[in-house]
């Protein structure tokens, strides 16, 4: 595949458009900063105001499983670390196996991320009339669940539109679409892959594992 070929119109050549393309995600990723740092900011607010209520509500996340959807998000970001270094490499099978695997992690997480979700609905801890938590701090452990809830279920809908960006990538790969001399949009599904990745590794010592000592 020649490189003119995929170079759309309003760009002089191939070189400029990759770096057009690649400036635009990481302007978007800078606004995608700003919306979790809004949410992070609200957490450590209101986290330095009500210590122990945060503390207590943290105890009724389950660690482990935090845990074990972090070392999958790891993983995932290995697995699409190799499939853009294939895509660079013009190696279509690797650049496939890559993407499917970091879907496949991707989804796994996804998983746990529901039955933790599910759980919470069972013990009553969805924020709203129903919500019940025992002791006198209900209110203010009201309030991590909402924190929790909305930072959680913001990352999570990230994740469902980076398996949806990467099997559209998988699809274009297995059709040949990238080769050595263009691979950009899966260095691009990279960079939004890892950024999410990135997110989660904050949240996850924010959330689980703060003051749960």
């Amino acid at each position: 595949m020649s490189s003119s070929t995929t170079v759309a119109h309003q760009f002089d050549d191939a070189a400029q458009q990759k770096r057009a393309s690649t400036l635009g995600m990481w302007v978007f990723l800078v606004t995608e900063v700003m919306m979790f740092g809004g949410l992070f900011t609200a957490y450590v607010v209101y986290r330095s105001l009500y210590p122990e209520a945060f503390a207590q509500a943290s105890h009724h996340l389950n660690a482990e499983l935090g845990a074990a959807n972090t070392l999958v998000l790891l993983g995932s970001s290995l697995t699409m670390a190799l499939a853009v270094r294939s895509a660079q490499l013009g190696k279509r099978a690797g650049t496939v196996i890559g993407l499917i695997a970091t879907i496949v992690l991707g989804s796994v997480f996804l998983g746990v991320k529901a039955y933790e979700y599910s759980h919470k609905f069972h013990e009553n801890l969805i924020p709203g009339p129903s919500f019940v938590f025992p002791g006198s701090e209900a209110d203010h452990a009201q309030l991590f669940f909402s924190l929790y809830f909305a930072m959680t279920g913001l990352h999570a809908l990230h994740m469902v539109i980076g398996v949806g960006i990467l099997g559209t990538l998988t699809v274009m790969a297995a059709r040949k679409r990238f080769s050595a001399e263009y691979h950009n949009p899966v260095e691009i599904g990279g960079l939004y892959w890892h950024f999410v990745d990135i997110v989660w590794i904050y949240l996850f010592p924010l959330l689980y594992l703060l003051g749960r000592h």
